[in-house]
C-alpha cells in the first residue's frame, strides 16, 4: 500500500492561499525566511517522515518499550531515525537562535510536523517533549537555569517531561501529596510518586529534565500551595558537568491500548531521601508556571489527533480508489456490467467526504491558530494583541477537545471504508485508531476542555473572547455573501452562529443561577456545537478562496478547487444542521442526568 502521511496540496493551499503565510517575511524576526525556504523545510520534513519515521512506526508499535531494573528501552528501530531527527535540528525550529533554535514561524513548524508526527508521533515526541520543559525555564527560570538547561532541551540533546499526575490527584491537581523541603544550599528535597509520565525514562537521551509539581512544607492547601521544581535525572553542576544520578527512579511502564512505543512511566522521587530539585519561579507559583505550558501542550494534543485523522482519511481514500468490489448502482440488474472501485458507491463517498470535510477544516483551524501564535506579538497596539491572544485562548479547548473527538471518529470511519481489512493489522488503520484515542484523555480530558471553554473562556474579560470569535466568523460570512455560489451557505452558517450566540447567553445565565450544574451537564454538547460552527467557518473561508482561485486557475487545479467548494457545501448542509439540534438541547436545559438516582447506574 502507498506510504501516505499528509496532503501536500492542501498544506500548500492553507499556507499560501488561505493564510498567506509568506507575508510573515515582512516581520523583522522572520525577515531571513521566504516561501522558497518554507517549502524546502516542508519537503525535507516529508522525506524524513516517509524514509525514516514511517517504516519504524508499525515496528515500534509491535515491539513497544521494555522495562528492566528501572531502565526503559525504546524500540531498537527508533535509534537511527531519532539521531537523524536531532542532527537535522528539527526539535528547535521555532526557538531563538540564542538557545540553539532557528527562529522559524510556528505555522511552518506545524506544516513540517504534520509529516513528522503523522509518520511516527511517538518517535518525534521523544525529541519534542523537552520544548515545553524548556519554555517554562525560559519564561520563569534564573539566568543560571537557562544557561544549564535551555539549549540542551530545545535541541533534544536532553529529554523533558512533566511530572504532574498522582494516583489520587489527576485532574484534581490540588490534591497532590508530593512534598518539597528546602535545603541550606537552596535546593529542595523532593519526595513523592507520579504516574502516567510520558517519556519519564528512556534510552534516547543521556539526561532527562523533569519539571515536578510539589508542595513545600507549610504551603497552603489546594492549588495555591503548589510549586514547581526542576529535577534532573542526573544532577547537573553549575559548570554543566554531571554529578551522580538523582534519586528519581522509574518504577514501571504502563501497558496501553495504543502508543505502545511511547514510555508511559510511574516515577518515584526521593525513595532514598536524596532527590534534589531546583525551584522554578517562586514558591506557590507552580500552577502559574505550568499553565504557560498548557496552551501549547493542549494545542499539540489536538494537533497530534489531527495527524492521525489525516493519515487515516488518506489511506481510506487511496484504498477506496483501488479496491474493486460490486457493480455501479446505475448498472441495475445487468450481470455483465463490470465491477467498480468502491469509491463509486454512494455510501462510501459519503464517508469519504465526511472525513475530508473534518480533516480539511481541522487543518485550516490548527494552522490558523499557529499563525496567531506568530503574529500576536507583532500587533501594533495592545488592543489588537489582546484580541489575537483572546482568539488563541478561545480556540485552544476546541483544538484539543473537538479535534481529538472528531479525529477518532475519522479513524473509525476510515476503518469502516476498509471493512474487515481495516480491523486487521495488515493495514495501518487499526493502529491509527488505537493511537488516536489517548488524545481525548491526556492533557485534560475533553470533558475538562468543555468546562474550560464554557466556564472560563465565555466569562473572562467580560465575554470578549467569544465576541472576537463572532467578529471573525462574520467577516467570512460577509465575504461569502458577495459570491453567488456561496451566499446560501453563508446564510446557513449565519443562522447557526446566531443560534450559538443564544446558547452562550443561556449558558451564562444558567451558570450564574442555582441551576449551574445543569449548564455543566451540557458543557460537552456546547464544545461539540461550537466546534461544528468553527469547522463550517473554516470550510466557508476555504471556499471563498477556492471560488476566487477557480476563476483564474490552470486546468489541472480545477478539480481541487471545485472539491474545496463541494466540501464546504457538504459540511454546511449535512453536518451543521444537527449541530443546531444539539444547541436546542442546551437551551432546553434538561437535567435528567443530574436527577436520575445514582443507584440506577450499573443496574
Amino acid at each position: 500500500m502507498a506510504q501516505i502521511v499528509a496532503d501536500r496540496r492542501d498544506i500548500d493551499f492553507v499556507l499560501y492561499e488561505q493564510l498567506n503565510v509568506e507575508k510573515l517575511s515582512n516581520y523583522e524576526r522572520f525577515s531571513d525566511y521566504n516561501k522558497k525556504v518554507f517549502n524546502m523545510i516542508i519537503k525535507e520534513a516529508r522525506q524524513l517522515a516517509i524514509k525514516e519515521f514511517l517504516p519504524a512506526n508499525a515496528e515500534g508499535d509491535r515491539d513497544g518499550v521494555t522495562f528492566e531494573n528501572g531502565q526503559v528501552s525504546v524500540p531498537e528501530c527508533f535509534h537511527r531515525p531519532y539521531q537523524i531527527f536531532l542532527n537535522g535540528e528539527w526539535t528547535s525550529m521555532v526557538e531563538s537562535p540564542e538557545y540553539g533554535g532557528q527562529g522559524l514561524p510556528n505555522v511552518v513548524n506545524t506544516a513540517a510536523f504534520e509529516y513528522l508526527w503523522g509518520a511516527n508521533y511517538c518517535l518525534a515526541n521523544y525529541g519534542t517533549m523537552g520544548h515545553g520543559t524548556g519554555k517554562m525555564i525560559e519564561l520563569f527560570g534564573t539566568s543560571e537555569q537557562k544557561e544549564l538547561f535551555l539549549k540542551k532541551l530545545y535541541t533534544g540533546e536532553w529529554g523533558g517531561t512533566m511530572l504532574l499526575t498522582e494516583a489520587n490527584a489527576g485532574s484534581d491537581v490540588g490534591a497532590l501529596t508530593t512534598t518539597a523541603r528546602k535545603n541550606p544550599d537552596g535546593t529542595y528535597t523532593i519526595t513523592g510518586n507520579k504516574i502516567f509520565i510520558t517519556n519519564g525514562e528512556h534510552d534516547l537521551s543521556e539526561n532527562i529534565i523533569h519539571p515536578v509539581l510539589a508542595r513545600v512544607e507549610g504551603a497552603p492547601p489546594g492549588t495555591k500551595g503548589i510549586s514547581i521544581f526542576i529535577v534532573p535525572k542526573i544532577w547537573v553542576e553549575d559548570d554543566g558537568s554531571f554529578n551522580k544520578p538523582n534519586d528519581v527512579v522509574c518504577t514501571g511502564v504502563e501497558e496501553k491500548l495504543g502508543i505502545h512505543s511511547s514510555a508511559t512511566c510511574s516515577m518515584a522521587l526521593g525513595g532514598k531521601g536524596e532527590c534534589r530539585g531546583l525551584l522554578l519561579g517562586e514558591e506557590n507559583q507552580g500552577m502559574l508556571v505550568m499553565f504557560h505550558m498548557m496552551n501549547e501542550a493542549r494545542f499539540n494534543v489536538g494537533f497530534q489527533a489531527f495527524t492521525y485523522a489525516s493519515s487515516a482519511y488518506l489511506y481510506a481514500a487511496n484504498y477506496a480508489k483501488e479496491r474493486i468490489q460490486g457493480k455501479d448502482l446505475n448498472a441495475g440488474k445487468d450481470k455483465n456490467a463490470p465491477d467498480v472501485t468502491i469509491v463509486n458507491h454512494p455510501d462510501v463517498r459519503r464517508m469519504l467526504l465526511w472525513m475530508k470535510s473534518h480533516v480539511d477544516g481541522m487543518r485550516s483551524l490548527i494552522y490558523y491558530v499557529s499563525l496567531l501564535f506568530d503574529i500576536k506579538d507583532e500587533s501594533k497596539n495592545d488592543e489588537e494583541k489582546q484580541k489575537k491572544q483572546g482568539l488563541i485562548d478561545f480556540f485552544i479547548p476546541i483544538v484539543k477537545g473537538y479535534a481529538s473527538q472528531r479525529s477518532f471518529d475519522v479513524c473509525v470511519e476510515a476503518m469502516q471504508v476498509f471493512g474487515g481489512y481495516g480491523y486487521t493489522k495488515e493495514y495501518p488503520i487499526e493502529q491509527l485508531l488505537r493511537d488516536c484515542k489517548i488524545t481525548s484523555i491526556y492533557e485534560g480530558t475533553d470533558g475538562i476542555q468543555a468546562i474550560d471553554l464554557m466556564a472560563r473562556k465565555l466569562t473572562i474579560n467580560g465575554g470578549k473572547l467569544f465576541t472576537y470569535f463572532v467578529e471573525e466568523v462574520n467577516v467570512t460570512i460577509a465575504q461569502a455573501n458577495c459570491v453567488d455560489r456561496l451566499s446560501k451557505l453563508s446564510a446557513v452558517l449565519s443562522e447557526s452562529l446566531e443560534k450559538l450566540e443564544s446558547v452562550v447567553n443561556c449558558l451564562i445565565k444558567t451558570m450564574g443561577s442555582d441551576e449551574r450544574k445543569t449548564a455543566f451537564a451540557h458543557a460537552f454538547s456546547f464544545l461539540e456545537s461550537t466546534g461544528d460552527v468553527v469547522m463550517a467557518w473554516m470550510l466557508l473561508s476555504r471556499a471563498v478562496v477556492g471560488i476566487e482561485k477557480l476563476e483564474s486557475s490552470k486546468k489541472k487545479d480545477t478539480d481541487y478547487y471545485e472539491g474545496i467548494i463541494k466540501t464546504a457545501e457538504f459540511f454546511i448542509y449535512n453536518v451543521l444542521p444537527p449541530a443546531k439540534g444539539k444547541m436546542d438541547t442546551i437551551i432546553y436545559g434538561n437535567s435528567a442526568s443530574l436527577e436520575i438516582p445514582e443507584s440506577c447506574f450499573g443496574g
